[in-house]
C-alpha cells in the first residue's frame, strides 16, 4: 500500500488529505444523528397529551430534557403559547428552519470533498501522462517500458484512489441527506399537530 501511494506521486497528498477530512465529517455527523435518535411519534403523543390537558409546564420540561430538533421546535411553540396563533406558527417555523440547518451542518463540506476527490484523481492522471510523454520525448527511440512506468503508475493510481474514496462517501452523503429530509418532514408534520394541540389546550383552559 505504501509503495502504491509513493508511485501515485505528490497528487496523492491532497487526495489522502481529502479522505481524512471526509472521514472526520462522517464521524461527526454519525455522532450527531446518534445523539438525536428518538421515537418522535411516542414523544409527540406524550407532549400533545400534556398540552391538551393544559399542563404546558410539564410539556415544556419534557421538551427541554429531550435532545432532538423536534423538541426544540415544540419548546419554542410552548414558550409562545397564549399568543396569536399566527405568531406561534411563525416562531415555530423559524425555529424549525434553524434546527434543519443544524441537522445539515457539514454536509455541504462532505459533498465538496466527494466532488473534488475524483477531480484530483483525474488531474493526477493528466500529470502522470504528461510525465510519461516527457520521458518518451526525452529518450526517443531508446524509450523503455520502465521509463514510462512512473508516469503511467501515477496516472492509474491517482484516478483509482480518487474514485475509491469518492464513491463510498457519495453514498454516505445521500444516506445522511435522507435523514435530514426525514427530520424535516417530522418537524413539518408534528409541528402542525402541535399548533392544533395548543389551540385545543387554549380552548380547554377557557372552558
Amino acid at each position: 500500500m505504501e509503495s502504491m501511494i509513493v508511485k501515485g506521486g505528490w497528487m496523492m497528498v491532497p487526495i489522502l488529505f481529502g479522505s481524512v477530512a471526509a472521514l472526520a465529517l462522517v464521524l461527526e455527523r454519525l455522532w450527531y444523528f446518534w445523539s438525536i435518535s428518538l421515537d418522535t411519534k411516542r414523544f409527540s403523543d406524550r407532549v400533545f397529551a400534556l398540552v391538551e390537558m393544559g399542563d404546558r409546564k410539564e410539556a415544556h420540561d419534557v421538551c427541554v430534557q429531550t435532545n432532538h430538533p423536534l423538541a426544540a421546535v415544540f419548546q419554542t411553540g410552548l414558550e409562545h403559547a397564549g399568543e396569536d396563533i399566527d405568531e406561534i406558527e411563525r416562531v415555530m417555523e423559524r425555529e424549525g428552519n434553524r434546527q434543519i440547518q443544524k441537522v445539515e451542518q457539514n454536509l455541504n463540506l462532505l459533498l465538496v470533498v466527494t466532488g473534488v476527490e475524483p477531480l484530483l484523481g483525474f488531474l493526477g492522471t493528466i500529470l502522470g501522462l504528461i510525465r510519461a510523454f516527457m520521458s518518451w520525448e526525452r529518450l526517443g527511440a531508446q524509450v523503455t517500458v520502465s521509463a514510462l512506468a512512473a508516469g503511467i503508475y501515477q496516472a492509474m493510481i491517482t484516478t483509482a484512489a480518487g474514485l475509491i474514496i469518492a464513491i463510498p462517501y457519495y453514498v454516505i452523503y445521500h444516506v445522511f441527506l435522507g435523514h435530514v429530509n426525514a427530520v424535516s418532514r417530522e418537524i413539518m408534520h408534528f409541528g402542525d399537530e402541535m399548533v392544533s394541540a395548543l389551540k385545543k389546550g387554549a380552548r380547554g383552559k377557557k372552558g
